[in-house]
């Protein structure tokens, strides 16, 4: 047990990968990432990573693909407006279905230009093709980070694991860490069986799609991210076998019997919960659900823990402008052709707000307001007027 910042923690469970090559450009608030990375491999603790230091992030995800396609183990870190550079290449790394592990320290997009957290980097690319799952503390970024190396090399698709920027990223915490012989055992050398380095077999990576292939192509690779749904839950349950912590695809919290349910992700989980346990001692019957698989969505999943609610507020640290929250997007969609609870969308925290204990009093409030019928479909929480 060590107590160490967030970005460490995605640091340590990337090390304890044992990746062959780590091709990163610093951007705040994940610098200390390949701070750490670099260190490891200075001191000799990873003598068999390359780490590759690049003049963008473009160039950073560019390199990864370089390696991956090789059959090397890749891992590489950003936030913000490196992921959205990143954001041309993350679809070819998906398209080449290469499985590089990327951890995302979630900070808000510019303009104006704001390094504190919200999650709209990462829900910008939601439909590149990438695995997406999102750590509530330092102990879920460690595992997670570890657990994306074994999901994604069983399906050849990148994997994408994120942490609220500030919130969790500077935030130090006590975490278990893994011996180095246990996570060995649980994650053997990656030896890809689609790669041939032979001079007298040559292989084309990513070459020209016509129209004839092209369709295919995304139909396999839809494939694949169903496929990877089954996979996670396998992972989590071997990770769970082997170092006793358990992982699901979403977390249910008091939600047995609960009429209104929030729905978060992130750092805000805990939040949250703090207020369903002071809800419940009130005799109000609310309970939470935490995503942690956001890409594939887990649709059934969620279904099944919302179906005997009444509303579901959806609490969001994103906007799509001129609709409303990804999440909420998505959970509509799934739920359109079947009876459902009412959902609310409630978007808060944009650009590092603190979303307080009161704030989550007032989604609940909202919430059971809207069991009379005097509800917005979407809902912002905490807006200074003054400023509008």
């Amino acid at each position: 047990m060590e107590i160490v910042k967030g970005n460490e923690a995605a640091a340590i469970g990337a090390k304890l990968a044992k990746p062959d090559v780590v091709a990163a450009y610093p951007i705040t608030p994940s610098t200390d990432f390949p701070e750490k990375m670099s260190e490891y491999v200075a001191n000799g603790e990873l003598p068999t990573t390359e780490f590759v230091p690049v003049e963008s992030e473009h160039s950073a995800m560019s390199a990864c693909i370089g390696a991956a396609a090789t059959g090397a183990r890749v891992c590489t870190a950003t936030s913000s407006q490196g992921l959205e550079l990143m954001h041309e290449i993350l679809f070819i790394a998906s398209g080449m279905r290469l499985p590089i592990v990327l951890y995302n320290a979630n900070r808000a997009l510019s303009a104006p230009i704001n390094i504190w957290n919200d999650q709209q980097d990462s829900i910008a690319a939601r439909d590149a093709g990438w695995i997406q799952m999102y750590a509530e503390n330092n102990q879920e970024v460690l595992d997670l980070m570890i657990m994306a190396f074994k999901i994604a090399e069983d399906v050849l698709l990148p994997a994408m694991v994120c942490l609220d920027a500030f919130y969790s990223t500077h935030t130090f915490e006590p975490v278990d860490i893994p011996s180095q012989a246990e996570v060995d055992s649980f994650l053997p050398p990656y030896k890809p069986e689609h790669v041939a380095l032979d001079p007298k077999k040559p292989m084309t990576q990513g070459s020209f799609g016509v129209p004839e292939v092209y369709q295919e192509l995304r139909y396999m690779q839809q494939r694949a991210m169903e496929k990877a749904s089954v996979v996670i839950d396998d992972v989590f349950s071997q990770f769970k076998e082997k170092f006793g912590r358990e992982y699901n695809k979403i977390e249910k919290f008091m939600t047995e019997d609960a009429e209104i349910l929030l729905l978060t992700m992130g750092s805000l989980s805990g939040t949250v919960k703090e207020v369903v346990e002071e809800m419940r001692k009130e005799g109000k019957k609310v309970g939470a659900i935490k995503i942690t698989v956001f890409r594939p969505f887990p649709e059934k999943e969620i279904v099944n823990a919302i179906q005997n609610a009444s509303v579901v507020g959806i609490i969001e640290k994103n906007i799509s402008p001129g609709y409303g929250g990804a999440v909420f997007a998505d959970l509509s969609g799934v739920l359109a052709n079947k009876n459902h609870p009412l959902l609310l969308d409630f978007i808060c925290g944009l650009g590092g707000r603190d979303v307080t204990l009161d704030d989550v009093k007032e989604i609940i409030k909202t919430c059971d307001d809207a069991l009379e019928g005097d509800y917005e479909r979407v809902n912002w929480i905490g807006v200074k007027e003054e400023l509008l």
